[in-house]
């Protein structure tokens, strides 16, 4: 009996452009700055990214732009949470510390606080002209275009 093999890499196509942003801002700041210097209309999804069974969440924005079949999602890479400490069985005093934790979705991109993911099927923008306009944003440090090949965690993008 003949064994058939499928490969799921095999199907998914990365049809998508990653840029990756340096700032500080809060999310729906960003997403201000960035309709306003782009012309988008980025809006914030009802429910946030879960991962690691709800271990982190992860704030998103999308916007599909149905004149140039593109669809744009901002998400943010970084997830602060507040957690117990662990505490050892043998001591004296029971104090509750509070430990802050902090969650990447992309564990390769640990210095990035924001991802822009541009889906096209055809690729028809210019990723050049969106870094220029992005990084002529004052509040923005520094955007720069991410080779989706070499990621690890490429699975996580898949939203």
């Amino acid at each position: 009996m003949a064994l058939h093999k499928l490969l799921v890499d095999d199907f998914y196509d990365a049809s998508f452009s990653l840029l990756a942003i340096h700032c500080r801002l809060e999310d729906y700041r960003l997403v201000y700055l960035l309709n306003m210097y782009l012309d988008l209309k980025l809006e914030r999804k009802p429910q946030d990214l879960d991962y690691k069974y709800f271990a982190s969440s992860y704030s998103i924005y999308e916007w599909d732009n149905l004149e140039q079949d593109t669809i744009w999602n901002l998400v943010s890479n970084v997830c602060r949470k507040e957690e117990d400490s662990l505490q050892s069985t043998g001591s004296l005093f029971t104090t509750q510390h509070k430990v802050l934790k902090t969650y990447h979705l992309m564990p390769e991109l640990k210095n990035v606080d924001y991802l822009i993911k541009i889906t096209n099927e055809a690729l028809h923008f210019n990723e050049k002209i969106i870094l220029d306009k992005i990084q002529s944003i004052p509040q923005i440090i520094t955007a720069y275009s991410i080779n989706t090949e070499q990621l690890k965690a490429k699975d996580n993008l898949i939203f």
